[in-house]
């Protein structure tokens, strides 16, 4: 949990917190943009762009983030100032930090209260330090995308697969080819063909598998299957499809021109499943309830009459997310297998294998229909914490005889709360927690420090 700083953060939280509208008109300025231009991306007249400028009218939530991204700026820099955004920073770079362990002393620990004196002094200092926290974070998310496909991806495992078998078959005839035994001349002629067409497969599928490979860079837009390309699709659009919240039926509006084949039929099955979404918890409607009573799963699906699902559905594609903040999403089948990714920042989740994070969701399939909520947090010294709701659902499989299909699925909500949290890591081959009682193998993270 990361603690608030009083005191050093007055001179950007107190006497300056009316003056949004300043720092709007400001930035406009600067970027030599005009009050018109501003208005119309954000969607409201010039003349009460004009009362927002002048702090004459409040202006928060949904328009503030509108205007956010006009000024390609972020939100806690128009509400609070440069200076408060840079005190986040150092406070999340904080909670990023590992958990020392046991053995090692917390001297070292950052002093919290004084984030706000550190960047009002040594603002670059406090730029840079941020900037590697960053940095760090990005590099983590693309060693853990690397340890799940190492450890669990299909098809690179098919891949290696590939490549052995042809330099094995290289390898034979090259044998044969070798022997200083008479061989029939046609089967000679057959010898001599196979290592040239063996050679060539064996070099698509190198290529195609250091492509693979190279891509991991990018750990969560890498494309490697119809369904990653949905998911693509979708992040692209921050998971809201604007042309089905209208009560529109025809989803192939909502489909992008060039996606085709399977990648195309997933998409047009998720736009089914968000239009009926959209019909039963209107846009408008929810953010009002949610506005009246918070973001409680269950009291809007009593007051929607909509099942659980649908609810997670809908709060994760909210454009504006909860209160102001993202909302991750994950479903799975029966079988444990990712149906669905919407990652979170700080909650990292796994493309293909079983992972720590997604236990609350595993929980649910042990216990259909009924509703899980679960604080975890993440492994580290002031790591962030999250609420869990989860729940599995059965549906009937087609038929008397036919099984049903279960689906769970685990909506993931940032929380502030102080409440006693379940300690999750990330996977245990890098996760710094050495006292878990679960832990299937050692840590490399140990090993190496």
């Amino acid at each position: 949990m990361v603690q608030k700083v009083t005191g050093a953060t007055d001179q950007f939280t107190g006497p300056h917190r009316g003056l949004t509208g300043g720092r709007i008109r400001a930035r406009r300025l600067d970027l030599g943009l005009r009050q018109g231009d501003l208005a119309e991306r954000m969607g409201i007249s010039p003349s009460y762009l004009n009362l927002i400028e002048h702090d004459r009218r409040k202006i928060a939530g949904k328009l503030l983030a509108k205007a956010a991204r006009a000024l390609d700026t972020d939100v806690a820099t128009l509400a609070r100032g440069a200076g408060a955004a840079l005190i986040d920073g150092l406070l999340d770079a904080a909670a990023m930090a590992p958990d020392p362990g046991p053995d090692l002393p917390r001297s070292g620990a950052p002093d919290l209260s004084r984030a706000g004196e550190f960047a009002s002094r040594f603002p670059d200092w406090a730029a840079l330090a941020v900037s590697q926290a960053r940095r760090i974070a990005t590099l983590e998310r693309v060693v853990e995308t690397l340890n799940d496909r190492l450890s669990h991806d299909p098809f690179l495992s098919q891949a290696l697969h590939d490549v052995l078998s042809t330099a094995t078959a290289i390898r034979s005839t090259s044998a044969i080819l070798a022997d200083d035994g008479e061989i029939d001349p046609e089967w000679r002629a057959r010898f001599h063909r196979n290592p040239f067409e063996d050679s060539q497969r064996l070099a698509d599928s190198a290529r195609g598998l250091v492509g693979y490979l190279d891509g991991a860079g990018q750990a969560e837009t890498s494309i490697a299957s119809p369904q990653e390309e949905v998911q693509a699709w979708l992040a692209a659009q921050n998971h809201h499809l604007a042309a089905l919240e209208t009560g529109v039926d025809d989803v192939e509006k909502a489909l992008p021109r060039g996606a085709t084949g399977p990648a195309r039929s997933l998409m047009r099955d998720f736009a089914l499943v968000y239009a009926h979404d959209a019909r039963r918890l209107p846009l408008s409607a929810l953010r009002a309830a949610l506005a009246q009573g918070g973001p409680d799963p269950a009291r809007l699906a009593q007051t929607f009459g909509a099942d659980l699902h649908s609810v997670f559905r809908r709060l994760s594609c909210l454009p504006e997310g909860v209160n102001g903040r993202p909302v991750g999403l994950v479903a799975c089948d029966a079988s444990g297998t990712l149906t669905f990714r919407k990652p979170l920042d700080g909650f990292p989740l796994p493309r293909f294998g079983a992972a720590c994070p997604l236990w609350p969701l595993y929980l649910a399939l042990s216990r259909p229909h009924t509703a899980i909520r679960q604080v975890v947090q993440q492994a580290g010294q002031m790591s962030p914490r999250f609420v869990t709701f989860s729940q599995a659902l059965h549906r009937p499989g087609g038929g008397f005889d036919a099984p049903p299909v279960t689906t769970a699925m685990m909506l993931i909500l940032p929380d502030d709360a102080d409440t006693p949290a379940q300690p999750i890591g990330i996977s245990c081959r890098i996760c710094p927690r050495p006292a878990c009682a679960a832990r299937r193998e050692p840590s490399i993270v140990a090993s190496l420090s």
